[in-house]
């Protein structure tokens, strides 16, 4: 199939490991000019040497919007106004819901929320004019059914779900979807440190938590990264053009609800 992405500008926030990485390989892997954006430019320059030649690093910080027109300035130098938009603000530390101060909350949410609505708004007006955008926001399988000792997580990515379902309506009739990817166990660095985190609190090691984790997960592993690459890179596509205001799950079956 093809997927419509050739010469198409997208922009992949948190490109320098993990989902990111994945997503802006997926997306390069189609033709598309990928900017790379995150804070740790080593780690996004080994993206783009992976990617190949339509390929830019930037520096781009959720949580620090002086970071925001610089990497935009950049990304439209290269290639463009951007079409394409993956939003993902990494993981916020593990914790319980009750007891935790309002500097966190306060914290996490201007990262993980408002950087994110912010960043949207500014490569918004572009798309609409055009007629052609997708934003594409990563969650967490914790916006469908909660997951215990994540309650930052949980709360402030449905935020993002109901942004995202409220902006698609208001944008669908000019050619920009909105969707979320909410992504279950995916074989990540993130993961790998939620495994300790469970180990450390069970006693245990954490090969027994990974373990215990996969036999909740009716495809019996853990996702690859490449897998959910490719379904944002279908998401970002010409033929998902009538996906919109939708979560999309990658899980392997790991949600039991409908």
């Amino acid at each position: 199939m093809n997927l419509g992405l050739d010469g198409k500008t997208a922009l992949v926030v948190g490109g320098g490991s993990g989902l990111g990485r994945a997503v802006a390989l997926a997306l390069a892997g189609e033709g598309a000019n990928v900017a790379v954006a995150g804070r740790r430019l080593e780690r996004l320059e080994e993206t783009v040497a992976a990617a190949g030649d339509a390929a830019l690093a930037v520096r781009l910080d959720l949580s620090d919007r002086d970071t925001f027109a610089p990497a935009l300035d950049a990304v439209r130098a290269r290639f463009g106004e951007v079409d394409v938009l993956f939003n993902s603000s990494g993981g916020p530390p593990p914790t319980p819901a009750a007891g935790q101060p309002a500097e966190l909350w306060s914290q996490q949410f201007e990262a993980m929320v408002l950087g994110v609505i912010q960043l949207t708004d500014r490569v918004l007006p572009a798309m609409r004019e055009r007629g052609f955008g997708r934003v594409i926001t990563n969650t967490s399988s914790g916006v469908v059914a909660p997951i215990p000792n994540l309650a930052l997580s949980n709360a402030l990515r449905l935020a993002l779900a109901g942004w995202s379902k409220t902006l698609a309506r208001e944008v669908a009739r000019e050619g920009v979807t909105v969707n979320v990817v909410a992504p279950g166990r995916i074989a990540t660095d993130r993961i790998r440190e939620l495994d300790e985190a469970r180990a450390r609190r069970e006693g245990t090691s954490r090969a027994e938590a990974e373990r215990a984790s996969i036999a909740a997960i009716p495809a019996g592993r853990y996702g690859e990264p490449a897998e959910f690459g490719a379904v944002v890179a279908f998401l970002a596509s010409e033929a998902a053009s009538y996906v919109t205001g939708t979560v999309v799950r990658v899980d392997g079956g790991l949600v039991a609800s409908l």
